[in-house]
């Protein structure tokens, strides 16, 4: 194989992030065989819909189609265990959306079943590739702020705030027994571990279900999509609304992070700051093309994106000149044109920086930690962690 173009890619699953997924991998040049949709009905509408070629009628189908390379897998989160396992059997690279898994204990057996297939296998936390996350975790790793201190921030959204809005990740059986803390604050755990050099050992959780009725459409709901109106029935709401969660860091660091998808005007707020010794620095993810250093003895600093500006992280992440804002989906661009490269290599290369199973394992033991700390009330130590 020579370049992206050689490589044949499926998709499972056709919403919302399976649309973005296809959509990076067209700009990479990738050759996509078809889509498996939630039924063949279902994957025939949107392969015609998204001008795939094909809808696999099943995963046996798609994985014994020759063709097929590596699979991207985007379905709710309880298919991941058993998709996966079947992708890896077959001898596939693997693209997984988190959270990996339902369990730790799946996650474990996942990490192993990689490491034994010598197949590359990544999870799709993208908020690593905004090219200024790069920038950070250059300038954490040179010293730039010296020893971290504090590591703090928000994710924050609103497309559950009311009592009809509803999605598969309200039930515990599709989403798992989090919600919010699972969904989009292990995209927060896992980018400032990544950008910090350190994660969190042991936390202090408090979780909120400040909805415990909702209204479950009789029909399909896409993610960030209203119900408009169709007939529903009253669910009762076990999951997460919010979390406020404190945190120790294994570099001796402290910090804290809410998660909410309650918030009224906040569509996809990812906040974070890191303050050291030396310097801090804060990234917003509604101004993705900024990136605030604060100092004491000279005026702070705005860094727009822009490569010839940027250290060598930040720069190779980047894909288009400064003043042309990158976003959310040129993250899957970055990240999903670093996997594919060492897919090529035939290997994950000892300076990749997009998740692994490994890191996916480790969001696992953390929301295992969260749940345990909720339950009993105190601060509990990450499991796995030293």
């Amino acid at each position: 194989m020579n370049g992206f173009s050689d490589l044949g890619v499926a998709v499972i699953g056709t919403g919302f992030i399976g649309t973005v997924h296809i959509g990076a991998l067209r700009r990479l040049g990738m050759h996509i065989t078809g889509v498996l949709g939630s039924n063949a009905a279902r994957g025939a509408e949107r392969a015609a819909a998204l001008g795939v070629p094909r809808a696999y009628d099943s995963l046996d189908q798609l994985l014994v189609d020759p063709a097929v390379d590596a699979v991207h897998v985007t379905s709710p989160n309880h298919a991941h265990y058993a998709q996966v396992k079947a992708i890896l059997a077959a001898g596939k690279h693997v693209i997984c959306e988190k959270p990996l898994a339902m369990t730790s204990a799946e996650s474990a057996e996942m990490v192993e079943l990689a490491r034994a297939s010598g197949r590359v296998a990544a999870v799709c936390y993208n908020t690593r590739f905004y090219p200024l996350n790069q920038q950070a975790r250059g300038m954490v790793a040179a010293g730039d702020l010296g020893d971290i201190r504090l590591v703090t921030g928000h994710y924050h959204q609103d497309w559950l705030a009311r009592a009809s809005d509803w999605n598969w990740r309200l039930e515990t059986d599709e989403g798992g027994t989090l919600r919010s803390v699972a969904d989009i604050g292990t995209h927060w755990i896992d980018l400032v571990s990544f950008i910090a050099g350190a994660r969190p050992t042991a936390i202090l959780a408090e979780l909120a279900t400040f909805i415990p009725e909702r209204q479950r459409p009789l029909g399909p709901v896409e993610t960030f999509a209203k119900a408009g109106g169709q007939a529903s029935e009253a669910r009762h709401i076990e999951t997460d609304d919010a979390a406020l969660i404190l945190l120790r860091f294994a570099n001796g660091a402290r910090g804290s992070i809410t998660t909410s998808q309650v918030s009224h005007g906040r569509k996809n707020a990812m906040n974070w700051e890191i303050s050291g010794a030396d310097g801090s620095a804060a990234w917003d993810s509604e101004h993705p093309d900024h990136l605030w250093l604060g100092h004491r003895e000279v005026p702070n600093q705005v860094l727009q994106r822009d490569p010839g500006l940027m250290n060598a992280l930040g720069s190779a992440a980047a894909s288009l000149p400064g003043g042309h804002v990158e976003g959310f989906a040129d993250t899957f661009f970055s990240l999903f044109r670093a996997v594919y490269t060492d897919i090529l290599a035939g290997r994950r290369s000892e300076q990749a920086n997009y998740a692994s199973f490994e890191d996916g394992h480790y969001e696992m033991l953390f929301c295992d930690a969260v749940i345990r700390s909720a339950r009993e009330g105190g601060w509990v130590d990450v499991g796995g962690q030293g």
